[in-house]
């Protein structure tokens, strides 16, 4: 539905599509208007508060299986191409997207707002499935990831650990937790700090083991297996494994959370991410591919023959720090829930909206919880989600956007090439998502429910 959204002084009333009275007048270089319909926290952020919870996410547990993911499929001349190609692009993205959280001097708070003031209701809907889809499954993929860290440590102890799915329900216990005591992004402050030295403290300790098991290793064989059918869908499948490496499908979402100018400043924080954070995961992921070859686990820390105790603090320090990357991506689903149901006339810590977010984060991390416990195997549908939706989110809305806005304006050069933009990644989409589809089918004799893998 289209609400209007008054504005004070001289700036006049415009009618927008805001489903979710999402989206605030706002001008750079002036004062704020009012404040956003939003249970969460808008333009409270430093850059530098922003770039290191991107630095850190980025670099959570999933960098351990980036090896096997990414390289593995696709060898050493492809393997870097891809990685450089995807990381190009998905920077230069983020730097298109961030441009446009003011259209007209409407600020955009919410991808789906953008989307849907652009485009219209239905595109509103679309990239609302494409979000949240991508969120939700994302977070079913970090609590399996905390329960795998957790069981591994167990392994350390006892040759017949317990099931996966009692460590599995202790980290949706964990995380849930956190989500209550820790109601929105702007209030992660302390804890992006000690992400930080959780993030390094863990990848430090994993490349000191893993050099000395690259010394003993004699023969290591890169040699990318399968048939030439086979290696081609592997290998689209890597691709798509190194864009959700590298993207969030969620950048107006955090870029709302920054203090003005916010397009300055998320520009800022995108060049580190993909500066200093990129070089982190990349360098994790082609240490442990240069190490152990095709070989390579899919969590790398199960390679390690190093001392118990390294794999305890690598393993400790996975599980610790998901619990806070895992809240920034699952952030969009939390504000939703809370701007629809918390009292707007109460502060965020007032007793009433204490209770109601207590149920409203039980109720996403019992669904999550239980899904992952039923489905350890649900990696081949990550990929199937997020090979479509954020080929979508990351490359080909970002043009979209650019056509809309700048189409009367732009050179025909410049409309050309976000045409082209968007015709190569929706092949692109088209392609990896067969080749997810794939994967699926090939694999589904061996799914079974609630598996101790």
């Amino acid at each position: 539905m289209y609400m209007e959204n008054n504005t004070e002084g001289n700036i006049r009333q415009q009618e927008v599509l805001n489903l979710e009275s999402g989206s605030t007048k706002d001008d750079q270089y002036q004062d704020e208007g009012p404040a956003s319909a939003s249970a969460h926290a808008i333009g409270k952020d430093s850059w530098q508060q922003v770039s290191l919870m991107l630095v850190t996410s980025f670099n959570c547990g999933w960098v351990l299986s980036f090896s096997n993911l990414m390289l593995v499929p696709l060898g050493w001349t492809w393997g870097i191409v891809c990685l450089l190609f995807v990381g190009f692009f998905s920077c230069y993205s983020g730097w298109l997207l961030a441009g446009f959280h003011f259209i007209q001097g409407q600020r955009f708070i919410r991808y789906r707002d953008m989307m849907g003031h652009l485009f219209g209701k239905k595109m509103y809907f679309v990239t609302y499935f494409l979000q949240f889809s991508t969120f939700i499954l994302v977070n079913m993929g970090f609590i399996l990831l905390g329960g795998r860290a957790l069981k591994e440590i167990n392994l350390v102890f006892s040759d017949t650990a317990m099931r996966l799915q009692y460590f599995i329900i202790i980290t949706g216990v964990v995380y849930c937790i956190f989500a209550i005591v820790v109601p929105n992004m702007s209030a992660m402050r302390v804890w992006i700090g000690a992400s930080a030295i959780l993030t390094f403290g863990f990848i430090g300790v994993l490349l000191v083991v893993s050099a000395k098991d690259g010394k003993s290793i004699s023969h290591k064989n890169y040699e990318v297996k399968g048939s030439t059918v086979g290696k081609v869908f592997n290998a689209l499948g890597a691709v798509s494994a190194i864009l959700v490496s590298n993207s969030s499908g969620m950048i107006p979402e955090i870029q709302s959370t920054l203090k003005k100018p916010a397009v300055r400043n998320m520009r800022i924080a995108l060049l580190l991410q993909y500066t200093v954070g990129l070089s982190v995961y990349y360098g994790v992921s082609i240490a442990g591919y240069w190490i152990y070859g095709s070989e390579v686990p899919d969590y790398l820390p199960m390679a390690l023959s190093g001392p118990k105790w390294a794999k305890i603090l690598i393993n400790l320090a996975v599980f610790l720090q998901n619990v806070i990357s895992q809240h920034m991506f699952i952030q969009p689903v939390h504000e939703a829930l809370d701007t629809k149901f918390l009292k707007d006339d109460e502060g965020t810590y007032s007793r009433e909206n204490f209770k109601r977010r207590i149920f409203l984060r039980v109720l996403v991390f019992t669904g999550n919880t239980f899904v992952a416990a039923a489905l350890p195997f649900m990696g081949d549908f990550m990929n199937l989600l997020g090979s479509f939706t954020l080929v979508t989110l990351t490359f080909i809305f970002p043009s979209m956007i650019y056509i809309k806005v700048k189409g009367n304006t732009a050179r025909t050069e410049k409309k050309a090439w976000h045409w082209t933009v968007i015709i190569v990644f929706s092949i692109l989409a088209v392609v990896t998502t067969i080749s997810a589809v794939r994967l699926i089918i090939n694999n589904v004799r061996n799914y079974q429910l609630f598996a101790n893998q």
